[in-house]
This record gives structure tokens, C-alpha cells and sequence, in this order.
């Protein structure tokens, strides 16, 4: 009884020493597999583009609000957004609304003004009948006739300033009534905020007016963004932007930095600045006023240098490093000079040959 549990502890102790030796040599076989079998990667030839983004939306560089030059109420109106117009055509027409108080004085003005012609008449009747005569002479005579002329312009002004009161032009004037509100540059119409029977006002010193229409030049459009206050020193003005629009995918739409604002201003706490660039339309290319757009700004470019993956990197203090297969499953290390990086590629300047064979870590090839 007591020889068998002897045996069958002998046997157990056996069987634990075997399989302890063969995980050990299988987890040796494993680390030395692992330790000669890890990837490689090569330098090759790319380019690398550090950039920022700066958000915005695209505007007219000058949008015109159309303001009318006198009061009244909307009789029609002969535009909508989107139709094009040139100066000088009519956008819509407005109808006086007379003061009670000046149409009176008016009225009473060109009353006065017939009564005191009609005196001028007779009075330069009656003289020149007597200038012909001999009676009086010509010198005599010239005060009724200057006396005639100046209430015949007296009658001519008050009936301008009775037109002006109610139609909101001088008959005399030679120019179109400015009831009709007319286009002052050439462009499309982007807003029409007004309706037929609105009220409108003129603008004055103490009103800007009534907007009747917002036109632009859609031709000449440029892109309004902000950018942080770490990147704004790393911009000038002229750098090329590329332009890519929100609304629609897969276009992108040249630009050039024009203005960078001298002073920032805080938005969710950080600095921001003003940035404004030119956008570089195609003949026939059309965008919409206020589409969303993210402006990609070059900071800095190499074009077709050697490179390789930043992860391939080791850093040790101020020096970067890569470890260079010599042999199979054999690496050495080497120091590299480095250039430009994107946080992905990186300019290999110096330390290992094009056809070098970098080892990639952390990721050992498995047979």
C-alpha cells in the first residue's frame, strides 16, 4: 500500500517535470523564432505636407444692400434671389406716401405763385403797350419784364416741389423717377426682403433705410475663416489655400491668402484670428454665398525625398535611431538625421542607405 503511493507520486513528479520542460523549450523555440523573424520596411520615395485647417464659409467680397431714395409703400417688385442684373435696372418700384402737412403748404405755394404770375402779366401788358407808345422807357419797362420771368421759374418751382411731394420727382429733373429703386452695380440678387405693400423708408441720418435687395458679384467670392493663434505667425500673406466645401464632396477649390487679421479675438478660450483668401473660380464655376468651408493651408512641404514610417523610429535623448538588418534575423543599430514629419512619414536625411532594411517593431512574423 505504502510502495504504490510512492510510485504514484514519483510518476505524478515525472509528468510535472516533463511538461514544465516542454513549455520551457516551447516558449525558447518561440522567443528565439520571434527574436529573428520580425518585419522590415524600406525608405522609399514620397512627399510629405505639414498643413492646417482653418474653418469658414465663402462670401461675396462686396454684397450691396439696395436702399430706396425716398418713403413710400412697395408697388411691385421685379426681381428674385438668383435673377442677374445690371446697373441700372429696375428692382422694384415704390409708391409716395405724402406728408399732409408739406402736399398743404405746397398746394398753397403753387396757388401763390399762379396768383403772382397772373399780376406779373398784366403789369408787363400794360407797360410794354405804353413802352410802344413812347410813354415810358425801355429802362422802365425792364422791371416789369424781370419782374414777369421771375414769376413764371416762381410757378415752375412750386409745381417741381408739388411733383417731388407727390410723385417724388421734379418734372423739370430730366432722370428717372426715384421711386423706381434700380441696381447699382452688375450681379446676381441674393435676397429680396421685401414684398409687394411693404413700407419702406429712405435712409437718412437717422435711419439706414429699408433694404429692398442684396446684390453681389458672384465672380468674385472669398473665403472668411479663423485660425488659432499657434499656427497664425506660420502664415503669409500670398501662401496657395486649398478650399474643400462642405455641401459638396470631392471638390476642391483653389485659393490665395490675402488678409490676416493684426489682432485676435477669444472664442471658447483660445485666440483666434481673421483670415481672408481669394477664391480662384473656373469661367462658369458657380458657389453659393455662405456655404461652410475648410481652408487647408500648406505650412510646409518636401517633395519626392526619401523617407520612411515615423514608427520605425527609436529615440534615445537627442538621438533618433533605426535598427538596420545585417544579416537573417540580425539587426544593428544606426543613428539617422531626420528631416521634416507629418507625425506619420518622416525625411530621412542621413544614417542608412535607400535600400537599407529597417526592422519594424513590435511586429515579429509568425511561420
Amino acid at each position: 500500500m505504502k510502495k504504490g503511493r510512492v510510485i504514484a507520486l514519483l510518476v505524478f513528479i515525472v509528468l510535472v517535470l516533463v511538461a514544465a520542460g516542454y513549455t520551457l523549450n516551447h516558449l525558447f523555440q518561440q522567443e528565439k523564432q520571434e527574436a529573428a523573424s520580425f518585419r522590415t520596411e524600406q525608405p522609399r520615395m514620397g512627399d510629405i505636407v505639414i498643413k492646417t485647417v482653418a474653418a469658414g464659409s465663402i462670401q461675396p467680397r462686396q454684397e450691396i444692400l439696395i436702399k430706396p431714395q425716398i418713403s413710400g409703400i412697395v408697388r411691385k417688385v421685379l426681381v428674385e434671389a438668383g435673377d442677374q442684373v445690371r446697373t441700372g435696372d429696375v428692382i422694384a418700384e415704390v409708391t409716395v406716401v405724402p406728408d399732409m402737412g408739406a402736399l398743404s403748404s405746397a398746394e398753397t405755394r403753387l396757388q401763390r405763385a399762379r396768383i403772382n404770375l397772373e399780376d406779373a402779366v398784366m403789369n408787363a401788358d400794360r407797360n410794354r403797350s405804353l413802352l410802344e407808345q413812347g410813354i415810358i422807357a425801355a429802362a422802365d419797362y425792364q422791371v416789369f419784364d424781370i419782374a414777369l420771368k421771375q414769376a413764371k421759374e416762381e410757378v415752375y418751382a412750386a409745381e417741381d416741389n408739388l411733383k417731388i411731394i407727390q410723385d417724388g420727382v421734379a418734372a423739370r429733373s430730366g432722370r428717372t423717377s426715384n421711386t423706381m429703386i434700380a441696381a447699382t452695380i452688375d450681379g446676381m440678387v441674393l435676397d429680396v426682403p421685401v414684398k409687394k405693400g411693404n413700407s419702406v423708408i429712405e435712409a437718412n441720418n437717422f435711419n439706414e433705410g429699408t433694404t429692398v435687395a442684396a446684390v453681389a458679384d458672384m465672380q468674385d467670392l472669398v473665403f472668411l475663416g479663423k485660425i488659432d493663434e499657434s499656427e497664425v505667425e506660420k502664415l503669409s500673406v500670398g501662401m496657395d489655400i486649398q478650399l474643400t466645401i462642405g455641401a459638396i464632396e470631392g471638390l476642391t477649390i483653389p485659393a490665395a491668402l490675402e488678409y490676416i487679421s493684426p489682432k485676435g479675438v477669444e472664442e471658447a478660450g483660445a485666440i483666434q484670428f481673421e483670415i481672408k483668401a481669394a477664391v480662384q473660380l473656373t469661367k462658369g464655376q458657380f458657389l453659393r454665398a455662405g456655404y461652410s468651408a475648410n481652408a487647408n493651408v500648406v505650412l510646409d512641404e518636401r517633395k519626392e525625398v526619401l523617407v520612411i514610417s515615423e514608427s520605425l523610429v527609436q529615440y534615445e535623448g537627442q538621438a533618433s535611431y533605426v535598427e538596420v538588418a545585417v544579416a537573417e534575423g540580425v539587426f544593428e543599430r544606426r543613428d539617422v538625421d531626420l528631416g521634416l514629419s507629418d507625425g506619420i512619414t518622416v525625411e530621412l536625411l542621413s544614417g542608412i542607405d535607400a535600400d537599407a532594411s529597417i526592422k519594424v517593431w513590435n511586429q515579429p512574423q509568425y511561420r
